[in-house]
């Protein structure tokens, strides 16, 4: 169904390029020619996957897992306009749970801003919401609420109390690599994937955001500040590829393969 989507566009970039046009989806042609696939995620988010992979299902023998190798999530870590400020209301009081719903908007933003502003008043707690794609510039407004637009992940997670988002790929290793307890509220069927990993690893839960609500909010966040939480996530954390290590991986795999003559 995703190739469909986007058959079009690939299309007409292949006659760009000279090339022949295609009868099938990506994935599969990438495992017929035993291309490189670079896993930009952990391998400890998805325990027995890369041995699975080593009994070379429909892949070249001699290819075996080597080339899906997990080199870690691949982000960015960019500084924003706001760190400072948030840096500054954190530090001020005591440390926040992060709220951000990334690339999707929410329904109702001011039906959000007023779930979370009154769950976190019951639990004593102050909210970080980071606005990204939804529009909270007409909401109502709570003393222990702060609303921005953008923060860097990389800086803010491990400073917070506890992270809540929609479960991208991206934001969902940022929460793991700060070592701190997650709650997915998942928008999409692919966030899904994020939400179990989180409950596999026992540093969090997860619901379908469309379900979510101010007594369940309460109970999921009670649920994750345990103590038991924090201690799973600390552990996690000290397992998830660095940063820096996950661009130097890749980066090196693709010069690899490419200096063996697999790319034409």
């Amino acid at each position: 169904m995703v190739w469909r989507g986007v058959k079009k566009v690939e299309d007409s970039q292949r006659r760009e390029l000279g090339l022949p046009k295609v009868t099938g989806p990506v994935p599969r042609r990438i495992a017929e020619q035993g291309s490189l696939e670079i896993q930009a995620y952990d391998e400890v988010c998805f325990p027995g996957l890369a041995a699975e992979w080593a009994k070379s299902h429909g892949r070249k023998p001699a290819d075996g897992p080597f080339n899906r190798p997990f080199v870690g999530t691949l982000t960015l870590e960019s500084p924003t306009d706001a760190d400072e400020e948030v840096a500054s209301w954190m530090a001020a009081g005591t440390p926040p749970i992060f709220f951000g719903f990334g690339s999707i908007p929410v329904e109702s933003a001011a039906d959000t801003i007023a779930m979370i502003g009154r769950a976190c008043a019951q639990l004593g707690e102050r909210a970080l919401i980071c606005a990204a794609a939804s529009d909270f510039s007409n909401v109502p407004c709570f003393e222990h609420v702060k609303v921005v637009a953008a923060v860097n992940y990389a800086a803010i997670f491990q400073a917070c109390r506890a992270v809540v988002h929609h479960g991208g790929a991206g934001t969902t290793a940022a929460s793991l690599r700060a070592g701190v307890p997650t709650l997915i509220l998942w928008m999409a069927d692919v966030q899904v994937v994020w939400g179990a990993a989180v409950k596999r690893l026992k540093v969090g839960t997860a619901r379908r955001f469309s379900t979510a609500t101010e007594k369940s909010l309460v109970a999921d966040l009670r649920t994750i500040l345990a103590p038991q939480y924090l201690t799973r996530a600390r552990e996690i954390a000290t397992r998830m590829t660095e940063p820096a290590k996950s661009v130097a991986a890749a980066a090196d795999l693709v010069e690899n393969f490419a200096r063996l003559n697999r790319v034409g």
